[in-house]
């Protein structure tokens, strides 16, 4: 008995020195959607980071886009019963259920000095120090265009000649293309108000007033809401997509199937278009059509967040850390095709995994279209509550598109939904 427990006795020592082994497996979920490949990648870099820390697992857990992140995790969080992080895109939405990981990080200044962007954004208040998380990806809103099409159709793609296509412009020569090969579909916009703000900002919206409150009463909104919906109206427009659609549309299957000419989307769809498309034909992005107001599209991305509810901000933090130091990111970024919102390497460039030209000329042209911002897109990605003027403008236009009532009255319609929806939020 007494050499049994010489045994035992040794063998806690020795386990007492094994990572993980004298305390509990810290279990972490992450609820995670896809674009493209992005949950494959993630998945390898965190069993890397499982080996080097044996004492964390990571379970993702992945959703629909619409259904899972839209949808359920807002409700989830403000149940208390989310996910100890999540990869989201109203930043400012959700920003009073983020975790602040400051007092967990090794480096909080590195998190500022290259995710300034997103962290002014997921702020609340006069908050000015919290580290809640980092964008995984810097999306870009703007259009991509079927270059076999127009070849097809002995149609010059405008961009070809000059830095500056207006709106009617490339709507004309999409029209052009269309007519000559029976195409079924000129041109569409993904079914959300965030992409519909590049263009009318283009046109000259200003989205705010002189004291800051949102305000689309304005020449430039009106203009870019009367092309639009007209354009649904005499078939330039996907005529279906936006009056038959409920929340979220985008209009991928009909580009990649070469029943579309010009598609108003953004830079996150270059690895799906790589490949559900591959080089079946030649698409590529093209720079923002332009108007009085600019040539703009709207800033944005996904961004990977702590959130608050969780029993371990501190194994959050280092999950976070990890996946957001310069090394890891700049792979995840070259093997989804993704835009870098990282400041140190959008300046060193990443080396996309890619030999396809139409998808490396798309990247060329969407990180050529950041310095392009106008002022007004930055402020309207960084307002917090700038989901309920996106959401009001997909609904109310739609309304318009479908008889209910005319562009004026829409436009009414928003800004009485948003300065309802601003007085309840206090």
């Amino acid at each position: 008995m007494r050499k049994i427990l010489a045994v035992l006795l040794v063998l806690s020592l020795l386990l007492a020195d094994v990572p993980g082994m004298t305390q509990n497996l810290v279990e972490l979920r992450i609820r995670w959607y896809n674009d493209g490949n992005e949950g494959e990648v993630l998945r390898e870099l965190l069993d890397r980071f499982e080996a080097d820390n044996p004492d964390i697992s990571v379970e993702i857990d992945t959703v629909d886009y619409r259904g899972g992140i839209l949808g359920s995790l807002p409700l989830d969080l403000a149940a208390g019963e989310g996910p100890d992080i999540a990869r989201i895109t109203d930043w400012g939405g959700l920003a009073e259920h983020y975790l602040d990981m400051s007092p967990h990080l090794s480096d909080p200044d590195y998190w500022n000095e290259n995710f300034e962007f997103f962290l002014g954004a997921s702020r609340i208040g006069d908050d000015e120090t919290s580290i809640a998380g980092f964008q995984d990806a810097f999306t870009v809103t703007g259009p991509y265009v079927n270059r076999t099409l127009f070849e097809q159709a002995g149609v010059d793609v405008p961009s070809d000649m000059t830095d500056s296509v207006s709106w009617e412009e490339w709507a004309e020569a999409s029209r052009a293309v269309a007519e000559a090969l029976e195409i079924p579909y000129p041109m569409a916009m993904d079914r959300s108000g965030h992409r519909f703000a590049g263009p009318a900002i283009s046109m000259g919206a200003m989205y705010f007033d002189d004291m800051g409150h949102p305000n689309v009463m304005d020449d430039g909104f009106h203009a870019m809401s009367e092309l639009f919906v007209g354009w649904h109206l005499d078939g330039t427009m996907h005529p279906e997509m936006w009056p038959l659609s409920e929340g979220y549309a985008g209009a991928n299957e009909e580009f990649a199937n070469a029943e579309l000419v010009f598609y108003m989307s953004g830079s996150w769809q270059v690895r799906q278009f790589s490949d559900q498309i591959g080089d079946a034909f030649d698409w590529q992005a093209v720079p923002n059509p332009c108007g009085p107001g600019g040539c703009t599209g709207m800033p944005g991305g996904t961004a990977i967040v702590g959130i608050a509810s969780t029993d371990h901000p501190a194994e959050v933090a280092r999950v976070m850390e990890y996946l957001s130091s310069a090394e890891v990111l700049s792979e995840y970024l070259a093997r989804t095709l993704f835009v870098p919102a990282h400041a140190g390497l959008r300046a060193s460039g990443v080396e996309y995994d890619t030999d396809l030209q139409s998808a490396q000329d798309s990247l060329s042209v969407f990180i050529g279209q950041i310095a392009k911002f106008e002022q007004t897109a930055a402020d309207l990605q960084s307002y917090p509550y700038n989901f309920h003027i996106f959401n009001s403008t997909r609904d109310r236009l739609t309304q318009a598109m479908v008889g209910e009532m005319t562009v004026d009255e829409a436009i009414e319609r928003i800004q009485d939904d948003v300065d309802t929806a601003l007085a309840e939020e206090g």
